[in-house]
């Protein structure tokens, strides 16, 4: 049987249309190649970005903003000083960028304006912290990006 060129052409479109297909077939139905969107509620999340924004204005006014370091216990969040820890309230929310199941949030509880988020919540690798914490009916935000 003699092919000629126009057949094989055609051969080739085939095999490739088929090559992708399966290719687009098995990332599609493999739950290893899971794509999630970063939050479930990504537009509802989007109403509320000004809010945020004013939240990281009202941060970056303070005369000292939230610090942190690694210590061999976790992460310890420092609070401003000047601020008296009693009134200080809010929620630290760890997202992990590479696995959502590894996202947790806890509630700030202070000790002379200290904050412990335990090793045992954290593994090595990128995380994206956000501190949203309130002052005397004041709102804040701290937002960054750390390698634990």
């Amino acid at each position: 049987m003699k092919i000629n060129w126009g057949t094989a052409i055609v051969i080739a479109f085939a095999g490739f249309i088929g090559f992708i297909m399966y290719f687009i077939v098995s990332m599609s139905t493999n739950s290893k190649y899971e794509h999630d969107l970063v939050v479930e509620d990504y537009y509802q999340q989007e109403l509320k970005f000004q809010n945020e924004i004013n939240k990281e204005k009202n941060a970056k006014k303070l005369s000292k903003n939230i610090t942190w370091k690694k210590t061999e216990h976790g992460i310890i969040v420092t609070f401003p000083s000047e601020l008296n820890e009693k009134n200080i309230n809010g929620k630290v929310f760890l997202y992990r960028p590479s696995n959502k199941a590894l996202d947790f949030e806890i509630p700030i509880s202070l000790s002379n304006h200290n904050l412990l988020i335990p090793d045992n919540n954290l593994l090595g690798g990128r995380w994206n912290i956000t501190i949203d914490w309130s002052y005397n009916n004041e709102a804040y935000l701290y937002k960054e990006e750390i390698i634990y």
